[in-house]
């Protein structure tokens, strides 16, 4: 079992602007969170807290490294490079959905984001129900996490992924940056306001780039040139599991990655199976996302 970390986002949420800012402070001075060169709230113009939760937020999305020992300094990965060079301002849907994969992959410092998306089965379910299974499932794993930090995990969620102009319309400023981007997915919707229960949501198949959904089989193929759709559908980590796909949708944007050549679905014997053309990796895909979009 990988580590487990909740509640490193101190209770703050991704704001509009926060990644983009990361990602150009990081290029300019790697060692902007340690406080070397300047203070990092004058910096970034957010306050200490703040700092910390975009600190942890560049990580669990994917866009920064940070050794573990050592100077503490920050890094763009490879997908990061790849996003500053293309979306610097991370407007692209595309980009939102490759950052919420990795969000809600990343076990190891997103417990809860992983656990919700992938192993988290109810359809309808409260902040009740959420923290039990979790706190279950994490003592299956031999680890105790205080209650606390679990509820905070499950409302950070929520606002990750409902904006606030759905939750409570009649607070929302227009011009206040206060919603999370990845709001613009629609993964969550409200089941029932006033029994503050809410669902899984299913996003339209047009809202997912053929080559968005390419690169995730890709990297979950691990190097196989064949995946069983079942397994596409229903793997953790898979397309299925994170971007909340029914059969129907996914079989849709199986048909469209088909139509561009980098994948046959072969429907024998019983057996559904996607087998891959493309001679591309998770980042090759990434790439050729952007290349055809800026065309």
């Amino acid at each position: 079992m990988p580590n487990m970390r909740f509640r490193a986002h101190d209770t703050f949420f991704i704001r509009k602007g926060w990644l983009s800012k990361g990602i150009r402070n990081v290029q300019n001075d790697p060692a902007v969170f340690m406080g070397i060169n300047g203070n990092p709230m004058d910096i970034l113009g957010l306050g200490a807290n703040m700092v910390k939760a975009l600190r942890y937020w560049l990580q669990a999305v994917g866009l920064t490294q940070e050794p573990n020992v050592g100077r503490r300094t920050q890094t763009l990965t490879p997908l990061g490079e790849i996003i500053a060079e293309h979306d610097p301002y991370i407007e692209e849907l595309g980009t939102l959905w490759l950052l919420h994969y990795k969000l809600a992959t990343n076990q190891a410092d997103a417990t809860a984001w992983y656990y919700f998306f992938n192993e988290f089965r109810l359809n309808e379910y409260t902040r009740e129900d959420f923290v039990t299974q979790l706190s279950n499932y994490i003592r299956l794993n031999g680890e105790e996490i205080a209650e606390k930090s679990l509820r905070d995990d499950y409302n950070c969620i929520i606002s990750t992924y409902v904006p606030r102009t759905k939750s409570s319309p009649d607070k929302v400023q227009p011009e206040s940056n206060i919603d999370c981007p990845l709001g613009e997915l629609d993964l969550i919707d409200i089941a029932n306001k006033k029994a503050r229960t809410y669902k899984k949501a299913t996003p339209k198949k047009d809202m997912i780039h053929p080559l968005i959904l390419l690169a995730v089989l890709v990297d979950q193929a691990h190097g196989q040139k064949e995946i069983r759709i079942s397994a596409i559908q229903n793997d953790p980590c898979n397309a299925g599991r994170v971007f909340n796909l029914d059969i129907i949708t996914l079989t849709a944007l199986l048909y469209k990655i088909e139509l561009l050549g980098y994948i046959k679905v072969e429907r024998t014997a019983g057996l559904d199976i996607v087998k891959i053309r493309a001679e591309l990796d998770f980042f090759g895909c990434v790439r050729e996302y952007y290349r055809t979009i800026n065309n």
